[in-house]
């Protein structure tokens, strides 16, 4: 039997903070060690053959918690496009980011902007960054574009979403031992095979990634039919 590689990957980043608590160390901390892992992990599944990767890295409702951790959270991100800058072009990655950019600094969009300019059809895989991102709030706005266009139809909201142009995703793992999704993807994934493993994002291993595309392999994914 030929191997089936999955096309798109979702990843739910939880535990940065519970991984720094039970280590005695500030939260801040388990975000940065969780920004480390992602660039580790972009490259494991590269290597694997997938196309797509899509993480799940700050919700809307994310911006509920402390000013403290919002501040350093978006500072951390701001760090991270400056890295990705150097990275793509040496790793052959594209970028794209999702969610409700509006709300981000007027230097984070231009960064934005200007690390997606750099996307070809050449490199090897695209990195979907989710940051303010309510999968409820995709779709209302999806819905809404496609209202003005008068095609309410599953077509006409699927090429409004934010995420257009990504598959939808074979395998959906979240770290952390919640068992949830918590408004990730919530129209692309009706079909997704779910993992739910215990080790939270920092711990995220190379080993523990191909467990799951072994098991992915093990399942029988008959869509409804």
């Amino acid at each position: 039997m030929s191997k089936k590689i999955p096309k798109c990957i979702g990843i739910i980043l939880d535990g940065n903070r519970r991984w720094a608590k039970e280590k005695n160390l500030p939260s801040l901390e388990g975000h940065r060690q969780g920004k480390e892992r992602l660039y580790e992990v972009v490259r494991w599944v590269r290597d694997r053959g997938i196309k797509h990767i899509v993480v799940y890295a700050f919700s809307a409702e994310n911006w509920n918690r402390s000013q403290e951790e919002v501040s350093y959270l978006m500072k951390l991100f701001e760090i991270t496009i400056n890295n990705l800058f150097t990275k793509i072009s040496k790793e052959k990655i594209n970028v794209r980011f999702v969610g409700e950019t509006k709300h981000f600094s007027a230097k984070i969009q231009e960064s934005i902007a200007r690390i997606e300019k750099m996307n070809t059809k050449k490199n090897a895989l695209t990195l979907w960054i989710c940051f303010s991102y309510s999968g409820r709030s995709e779709i209302i706005a999806a819905a809404n574009a496609a209202a003005r266009e008068g095609n309410i139809s599953e077509e006409g909201v699927g090429k409004h979403l934010w995420t257009s142009g990504m598959p939808d995703p074979d395998i959906i793992i979240r770290t952390g031992g919640e068992k949830r999704l918590s408004g990730f993807l919530t129209w692309q994934s009706i079909y997704s095979e779910l993992f739910f493993v215990d080790e939270y994002w920092p711990d995220f291993s190379e080993n523990v990634l191909d467990l799951v595309l072994e098991e992915y392999q093990n399942r029988e994914r008959r869509r409804g039919k």
